[in-house]
């Protein structure tokens, strides 16, 4: 399986689905037809591309969006940033701060908001399937390895070590660390995402 085809299957999960459950199953079910080979490339590829968004400025523009972003939370956060298919996931892998302008996440942030200035504050303003979370994504293989072989998934991380991944699941960022909860620092270094959140606001102060 090359990037081409993860990316295929990663997107029409979406296309043919409706929500994360049913993406998932179809995701197991289409996987679980491939050799062990195929699906420790797709593990492979998924372990790739959420090594491009894990970074101290995209977790820093996902805390200033969404005003949340614990460990476990960012690491999520990565899985849905793939959910969204190549073309959005490649643009901010590229540049964090263009996460201010994705459709997607403004659709969230204004429900937020909105969810922010009801009166019923305990009327939750996203459904499970709108959270900018897809924890469930980094399962999907392991779930398909062990129908494919009718083994353990440990099969599938060692498959993985012998690729030379070894596999962890928390946020190790490389880049460099900042205080992420500075919105002085947000503004320098997230200038769009600071713009964005500033402006959207001020108008609902107004």
């Amino acid at each position: 399986m090359d990037i081409d085809e993860f990316w295929h299957l990663i997107e029409q999960s979406g296309r043919e689905s409706e929500g994360k459950e049913a993406r998932l199953a179809w995701l197991r079910e289409r996987l679980a037809r491939r050799s062990a080979e195929e699906i420790a490339d797709f593990e492979e590829w998924l372990w790739r591309a959420r090594m491009k968004v894990d970074t101290w400025l995209m977790w820093g523009a996902m805390r200033a969006l969404f005003f949340f972003g614990s460990n476990d939370g960012f690491w999520y956060f990565q899985m849905w940033l793939v959910g969204l298919g190549r073309e959005a996931f490649e643009r901010v892998a590229s540049e964090p701060d263009a996460l201010a302008d994705l459709p997607e996440v403004r659709r969230l942030v204004m429900k937020q908001r909105e969810g922010l200035r009801s009166p019923d504050m305990d009327l939750p303003y996203w459904t499970a399937d709108d959270w900018p979370e897809f924890e469930c994504l980094d399962y999907v293989a392991g779930d398909a390895w062990e129908q494919a072989t009718g083994t353990d998934r440990e099969g599938l991380y060692d498959a993985m070590e012998s690729r030379g991944h070894r596999l962890y699941s928390d946020p190790r960022p490389t880049d460099e660390e900042w205080e992420l909860d500075s919105w002085e620092e947000t503004a320098r270094r997230l200038p769009r995402v600071h713009r964005y959140m500033t402006q959207l606001f001020d108008e609902s102060d107004a």
